[in-house]
């Protein structure tokens, strides 16, 4: 009996043993867990910091695109009424800038999913541009007479050729800052300076100050270009020219910095900027350059 009951009272403490050896490794493993990491630990806790850093950022740009988006399609809108005197066609689709906006009020969790119903209605949208340009082409098969000047007057022409377009810029001559009614076409003395549509030529003006020779031509309905800064002229003021046809050569004055063409448009009188009639000639990227190259150029050649 007393053999028993020793033997009881070892067992019973060697499992008293086990079970706070147990506990105590327990223990001590949940609090190493707690304030040591390992190095795996450490590389996803980094991880989880850098595509934290990344989503913020690419939410912070998504905003910015969205408020591009907008300010775009609000300027073509206003473009097109200008041009065509009528209300530019709305696609079906809720435009990007309202899907970006919308996804701010989402939860983390549906973020993807947002994602993909703006990428689809882009696409939409996308799908529309054909309806647009049917629009368009209608409105000026009906009014023929009315087509604005949409071409380049000069053949073969790069977006690096851009200088400054209409606007407060900086004058090479009395250096101070001018207003600017054209947009500067760099190019090589002597180059071919073509109509840009069907017109009048209603001035030839020849002249070593200001904008030197220059030609004016009328195209109806209010429009009217001049080509400055000429070289030669072959316009004759009275005569009809064609769209293509040439008109001058690029020249330049002994004030002037590089031989360039200075191309100016006017509606009713008004100055407009020469750039928002141009991207019928350009591809759209060419377009968004020399657009971005015209904004940005502070100082003018002329």
């Amino acid at each position: 009996m007393g053999k028993e009951s020793h033997w009881k009272k070892v067992v019973g403490g060697i499992l008293r043993y086990a079970i706070a050896s147990i506990s105590l490794s327990i223990v001590f493993y949940v609090v190493f867990a707690l304030v040591f990491s390992t190095d795996e630990e450490k590389q996803l806790m980094r991880e989880n910091r850098l595509y934290q850093e990344r989503y913020d950022q690419l939410r912070a740009q998504q905003r910015l695109i969205g408020d591009v988006v907008g300010g775009l399609m609000e300027r073509d809108d206003a473009l097109y009424e200008e041009l065509f005197e009528t209300a530019a066609p709305s696609p079906d689709a809720a435009t990007a800038a309202d899907l970006i906006a919308a996804s701010d009020s989402l939860s983390e969790s549906f973020y993807l999913s947002a994602a993909a119903t703006a990428s689809e209605s882009l696409m939409l949208m996308a799908g529309n541009v054909d309806d647009s340009f049917a629009e368009i082409f209608r409105l000026l098969e009906e009014r023929k007479d009315s087509i604005p000047p949409l071409t380049l007057p000069l053949r073969g022409m790069s977006y690096v050729q851009a200088g400054a377009s209409v606007g407060m810029k900086d004058n090479p001559v009395y250096q101070l800052p001018m207003q600017h009614d054209g947009i500067d076409f760099i190019a090589p003395q002597g180059d071919p300076v073509y109509a840009v549509a069907d017109g009048l030529v209603t001035e030839v003006e020849q002249g070593r100050k200001g904008l030197g020779n220059m030609v004016t031509v009328d195209h109806g309905n209010g429009y009217v270009t001049r080509y400055c800064l000429l070289g030669e002229i072959s316009a004759v003021k009275g005569r009809k020219v064609k769209q293509g046809q040439q008109v001058g050569t690029v020249g330049i004055l002994p004030s002037m910095p590089l031989p360039h063409l200075h191309f100016e448009v006017l509606y009713k009188g008004e100055v407009k900027d020469p750039v928002n009639f141009l991207f019928a000639s350009l591809t759209p990227e060419e377009y968004a350059r020399l657009m971005y190259m015209s904004v940005s150029t502070e100082k003018s050649l002329d």
